[in-house]
This record gives C-alpha cells, sequence and structure tokens, in this order.
C-alpha cells in the first residue's frame, strides 16, 4: 500500500470511462451534475443510474436483509463502483459539492440497511471492486482494502502459512470495511480479543477528498475507526491488520442437549465456567426451539455446544474433564483441524441471511439463574423462532480497557447475546408481526442483562435503541441516547474526533456519530 499521507485527487490524471446502460436513457439534473463533476476530476471510474441494465444486479448483489429490499424501500438515485482509491475521492468530493447524501458500502451485511437505505435522494459507493489483499508473513501483518471479504482473506492467509490466522468474524461473505470498523469478533476472541484490537495503521477518504494514512489522519481519528463506525467519519479503504500465531491443529466439538436433556443445567453451569476456561477455548452457545419428541409435547427448547480450541484434541478432553465435565466431551467426539477448515465448518452453521429478519444484542454480566432461564425457554417457545447465540467473554477481553478501543464492552461481562429471528412472510403486516415478536422478547430479558446503559453492539445495528433525525438538527442529543448503549463513556470521544474530520456533518445516518453543535445552540 503506498504510505504517502494524501493524494490530491485534482493532480491525479486518469482518463474518464462512465459506463452507461446499453439503452437511451434521459439524465436527471442530478446525473447529469454528477457526470460533470467526475468529469472535473478527470475521474475513471464506473457509475449505474436507475435505467441501466445491471443497476438492480448491483444494488441487490450486497443486500443481505431482504426487509431492506422490497418494491417499496427507498432507492439510490446512482451507483458508484470505484476502481480506484482516487475514485472514492472523486466521488465524496463531488456529493458534497452536489449536496446529495452518501452511503458507502462494503458487504452488505449491515442489519438496518443503513448502508444502502435512505429516506432522502442518496448515491452508494460500493466498494467492492477494491477488495485487494497483501498477506505479508515476514511482518505478521496484512493490507486488506474495504471491499474484501472475510472468506477471501482467510483463505489468502492460509496460503501463506498454517500456522497464522486472524481474529474476525465467522460469517465468509461479511465485508472488510463495515466488519472491523463495528468492532468484529470470531472464535478466537478469548484469546486475541477484538478484531479491532489488531488494527495497525488504515488508510480513509476525508470529508476535503484527502487520502489518509495514520499518521496524517491523527490518532483521534485512527481510534475512531476501530470500532465507533467507520461511515461517521469518512470512507475506510483499507486496513492494515495484525496476524496472530495459530497452532497447526485446532480441535471443535459439537453436543446438542434438549430440555429432556438436561439442557438447562448445563447452560446454567456454562455461565460459570465458559469465561474461566482456557483461553485458547471458545464454546458459544445456540438455543432455539424445536419440535418435540416427547408425546403430547409440542415444542423444547435444544441447546448446540458449539467449540473452538486452539491445540489438540487430548489437551481440549483434559481441559473440559477438569473445568465442564457435565458436558461428556470425549475425543471420539472431538475433530482435529487446520485454523482454515475450522472457518470452513462454521460458515456451514452461520444462518444464511436469504428470509426477513431482525437482530438485537445484549450484555450479561451477572449468571442467570436456573428460574430465569426456564422463564426465557417458555417464552422462546411462546413466540417461536427465537434463537439466542451466546458467546463467552474473559480472556484476552478482560485485560483491555475500555478506552483503548471506542468498542468498550470488556472486563465485567460473562457473554454477548445475539438475537435473531426470521421469518419468510412478505409485506408490512407480516414484518409488525414479527418485529413485534423479537421486541417482546428483548423487553422480557430486561432484569438478566445488563443496565444504566443497557449495552449494545454497534455491528448487530440495531435502529430500536435510537436514532437520529437530521432534519434541522445535527442530532448530538438524539445521538446520546444510543451512542452510551454502543460505546459508554467512548461516546464523547468519539464526538470530538467526528467535530475534527468531519464539522459539518456530511458522513452521517440513521445511527452516525454527530459533530458538537455550533457554539450557541
Amino acid at each position: 500500500m503506498n504510505n504517502k499521507t494524501y493524494i490530491s485527487v485534482a493532480s491525479i490524471i486518469l482518463p474518464l470511462l462512465l459506463i452507461f446502460s446499453a439503452q437511451p436513457i434521459s439524465c436527471t439534473p442530478l446525473h447529469n451534475n454528477f457526470i460533470q463533476c467526475l468529469s472535473k476530476h478527470q475521474n475513471s471510474t464506473i457509475l449505474y443510474t436507475p435505467t441501466h441494465t445491471s443497476f438492480l444486479t448491483v444494488l441487490q448483489a450486497r443486500i443481505k436483509n431482504p426487509r431492506y429490499n422490497t418494491s417499496t424501500t427507498p432507492k439510490p438515485s446512482l451507483i458508484v463502483t470505484p476502481l480506484h482509491e482516487t475514485h472514492v475521492a472523486a466521488t465524496v468530493l463531488c456529493a458534497k459539492s452536489i449536496g446529495i447524501q452518501l452511503r458507502i458500502r462494503s458487504g452488505g451485511h449491515d442489519y438496518e440497511g443503513t448502508s444502502y437505505v435512505s429516506d432522502t435522494s442518496f448515491v452508494i459507493l460500493d466498494m467492492f471492486n477494491l477488495r485487494s489483499i497483501q498477506v505479508n508473513i515476514e511482518q505478521e501483518t496484512a493490507w486488506v482494502q474495504a471491499g474484501a471479504i472475510l472468506g477471501d482473506f482467510y483463505y489468502q492467509i492460509s496460503e501463506k502459512s498454517k500456522t497464522h490466522g486472524f481474529p474476525a468474524g465467522l460469517c465468509p461473505t461479511v465485508g472488510i470495511g463495515g466488519h472491523i470498523s463495528g468492532g468484529g469478533y470470531g472464535n478466537m476472541i478469548r484469546k486475541y480479543g477484538m478484531t479491532v484490537d489488531h488494527v495497525v495503521d488504515a488508510r480513509i477518504v476525508d470529508v476535503r477528498g484527502r487520502i489518509l494514512d495514520r499518521k496524517a489522519m491523527g490518532e483521534d481519528v485512527f481510534w475512531s475507526l476501530r470500532g465507533g463506525g467507520g461511515a461517521s467519519f469518512g470512507v475506510i479503504l483499507a486496513y492494515k491488520l495484525r496476524l496472530v500465531k495459530v497452532p497447526e491443529i485446532v480441535t471443535t466439538f459439537f453436543v446438542e442437549r434438549t430440555l429432556e436433556q438436561n439442557a438447562t443445567d448445563l447452560v446454567h453451569r456454562w455461565q460459570f465456567v465458559a469465561n474461566k476456561m482456557d483461553d485458547n477455548l471458545v464454546i458459544r452457545l445456540l438455543l432455539k426451539p424445536v419440535d418435540a419428541k416427547t408425546k403430547g409435547q409440542k415444542k423444547t427448547l435444544k441447546a448446540s455446544f458449539i467449540a473452538m480450541f486452539l491445540g489438540n484434541a487430548d489437551r481440549l478432553v483434559s481441559i473440559m474433564n477438569n473445568e465442564f465435565p457435565e458436558l461428556g466431551v470425549n475425543k471420539a467426539g472431538c475433530t482435529e483441524m487446520t485454523w482454515f477448515q475450522s472457518v470452513l465448518q462454521w460458515a456451514k452453521i452461520t444462518p444464511k441471511n436469504e428470509i426477513f429478519f431482525k437482530r438485537k444484542s445484549d450484555y450479561v454480566k451477572n449468571p442467570i439463574p436456573k428460574e430465569g432461564l426456564e422463564a426465557i425457554w417458555r417464552k422462546m417457545i411462546e413466540l417461536d423462532n427465537i434463537e439466542f447465540f451466546f458467546t463467552p467473554y474473559g480472556g484476552r477481553m478482560n485485560e483491555i480497557g475500555e478506552e483503548e478501543t471506542p468498542f468498550p464492552h470488556r472486563a465485567g461481562n460473562i457473554f454477548k447475546i445475539h438475537y435473531s429471528h426470521n421469518w419468510i412472510e412478505e409485506g408490512i403486516q407480516a414484518d409488525k408481526i414479527h418485529m413485534s415478536r423479537i421486541r417482546h422478547m428483548y423487553e422480557f430479558m430486561t432484569p438478566f442483562v445488563s443496565k444504566s446503559p443497557r449495552q449494545a453492539f454497534l455491528n448487530y445495528r440495531d435502529l430500536d435503541i435510537g436514532t437520529i433525525n437530521h432534519n434541522g438538527n445535527n442530532g448530538y442529543e438524539e445521538a446520546k441516547v444510543f451512542g452510551v448503549k454502543y460505546f459508554k463513556n467512548n461516546f464523547e470521544r468519539l464526538v470530538k474526533s467526528k467535530t475534527m474530520i468531519d464539522p459539518d456533518n456530511f458522513f452521517r445516518n440513521q445511527q452516525s456519530i454527530p459533530p458538537y453543535p455550533p457554539k450557541g445552540k
């Protein structure tokens, strides 16, 4: 990667290449203004208008939540798919000069569609063509562009080393840009912490069209990009990441138990051991209602204990026998493989977002008593199709201070809850019914989760916890409502960084970080 402090777009001379629809189109004033602006910057890029034959294909290719892919969903006025960093800079400058909203998309796994939906006229800056990956095993680092996806990154690492990996997410199609800027984590969270704990440099385009690295943007902005949501501060171009060591052999197991097979006792026990066991071991929990096999009973609850251990099966079985013997793990139930093979295995378990869905999150600081778990199971069965993922903390997460990155949810948390609800019915009425169900479940969980504030994870974007109405205000007071839930005391430092790099609040969405209000307002 080029480490120049910044590049002036106006100084880059490139041939103009605008690819439009094969069919005749009638350009709107917006289209004409945008084209003229790009031409002024001698820009070479690909721009799709709504009449382009590939417009809908490009738009829908990275929409992972079908709730935001209906006939009534607001569509962008244009989609720009840059081929070079300077094209991104030109797009930012043109959008700013014309006065149109910009939505920045990498992988499209944004749960609430903020990267590709807006209530006002907007342009999508889709980064999927910027997906270069440069792995340097000797330095144990990698430069990865924002449009690259996790699966490709993991594959590139595995091609060069069997003893290196990276502690990021488990879904292979997630884009690097959004995943890392929102926090990021995976199955090595207890050994190596969050994804953002391994970012050593970054390249962004700011509101002035400058391409900045860590030194040029300054430490406050660089800090903000590691978990504060990159789309609030500029356009993430690439991250320089520090790789981590992994053994040649890792081990996994998958244990399932229903309520009739003592699941409640096992889940209760899991709360007391999962965050205190060997840091090389992560045992995640998937909890969901299933059809009961007992006569006269319609539904039961199944608990799936899904583990990944950075070591061999003998060592894992020894740890389990000493610290969690109730689960009954033996060597026959374990599978040894490479770290990259474990990534592929988990990808088969990860839910596919081909249906309508809503997600939420919570943090648990005190073990939930058995009677509380039993009440939760009853509520899950009553509402139906509500699933929970429990991810244990502890280990490295206890050693990193809340203020070291914008992501503050560290020591004191036993585990994080990821709520998941899916449905197949289309339409406003179906959405209303199913959204009501997961909101009901979330409200029911209030006594068991963090308080003052009730915390949430930015990568599991949830507009229910607060939004900004940017009409006539910069959104500071509104943003504090959700900001303290995502960032706790780090929210104010994020606002300070935003005020420094984007004081006029050009980069914004429903849950962006605002600048401080002008003095006197």
